[in-house]
């Protein structure tokens, strides 16, 4: 337990509790890594809401989903006759599939005649789902218990969720993703009649961010001189300390998703990180004596070095110190909730 998520619970559940007040018919997303927390922790979390349904990304999380949250539990990823047939856990009641063709319909109709289903809309997000002029055709084929939408990062999302509502005239439940606050009232004065219900993960688990923090050991700690070569790859290091930290590629550290750089000042850190790369001059996500230490070669598997300046008082092993991560990548030792 050396590379751990602290998790002030009474925070933590108290800012859940805010948000779902504030987002009537919220359906929490629990997948991946459940978000840094585990998903278990999260259904159970869930449960504590009193929320009715959960939504997971994919069938692989099903059987974990369905031990651990009593209520329904939608599945995100479409159902593939051609990958999921034959899977467990198909024929359970409490499970809500996406469907986005006839053929993949007729497929989960022959697991059990009377599975609960909703249809995707094909969106501006154009990753999958049913072309908006035939979701009808297919929302009335499979008896949908709802329509579901998934849609980019950002706003100005009611004008298109109205094109579907206008193509559906008769179905009245819509699941929608990154929707805000603002559309949902929109939509809701909109269209009284309909009921949308809003899947959320990231900021509900994540709604009050002093609530938890990721910490690490430090491992060990001495004295080096300039040019001194560390690590596998023997890079000659500045003057000051090598801190050696829990915490490594198994655990996320340093690990990134792709960024857009859609902007000039995203293209000019982009750019900015790349030289620094290359100069072997990578600033680490620890903060060791109050500052932020550059790596002393890429992150080993469970653990990191750090080169700490000359000047900064050196911590002492078996110190904590935090590290900043991104915990949609994280893999924590363990995540204590005190």
């Amino acid at each position: 337990m050396s590379f751990v998520l602290h998790v002030d619970g009474e925070r933590w559940r108290a800012g859940h509790d805010r948000f779902v007040a504030d987002h009537p018919g919220i359906v929490p997303v629990i997948k991946g890594n459940g978000y840094g927390f585990g998903r278990d922790l999260l259904c159970a979390e869930a449960a504590r809401l009193g929320v009715p349904m959960v939504a997971i990304g994919a069938y692989a999380e099903l059987p974990s989903a369905l031990a651990t949250f009593g209520g329904d539990v939608l599945v995100m990823e479409p159902y593939r006759a051609a990958i999921h047939a034959g899977l467990p856990d198909l024929a359970n009641r409490r499970v809500v599939h996406t469907v986005t063709t006839e053929s993949d319909l007729s497929s989960l109709r022959g697991v059990l005649s009377d599975a609960r289903v909703v249809v995707e809309g094909l969106t501006s997000m154009n990753r999958y789902g049913t072309p908006v002029t035939d979701v009808a055709a297919l929302a009335g084929a499979a008896d949908a218990v709802g329509v579901t939408l998934h849609l980019p990062l950002g706003t100005g999302h009611v004008e298109e969720i109205t094109r579907f509502i206008a193509a559906v005239p008769g179905e009245l439940t819509w699941y929608v993703s990154h929707v805000s606050a603002s559309e949902l009232s929109t939509l809701a004065a909109r269209f009284p009649e309909h009921e949308f219900r809003p899947r959320i993960g990231t900021d509900l688990w994540y709604a009050d961010k002093g609530s938890y923090e990721v910490r690490a050991h430090v491992l060990d700690v001495r004295p080096v001189a300039k040019g001194t070569r560390v690590g596998y790859r023997q890079r000659a290091v500045a003057a000051g300390h090598i801190v050696v930290v829990s915490g490594g590629t198994s655990h996320g550290v340093a690990m990134e998703s792709p960024s857009s750089a859609a902007t000039a000042r995203t293209r000019a850190i982009a750019v900015t990180e790349g030289v620094l790369e290359a100069a072997h001059r990578v600033r680490s996500p620890y903060t060791v004596s109050g500052v932020m230490p550059r790596f002393g070669e890429p992150p080993h598997m469970q653990c990191s070095l750090l080169v700490l300046p000359a000047g900064v008082a050196p911590p002492r092993v078996g110190d904590e110190v935090p590290v900043r991560m991104r915990l949609t990548t994280t893999t924590p030792d363990a995540v204590v909730v005190a």
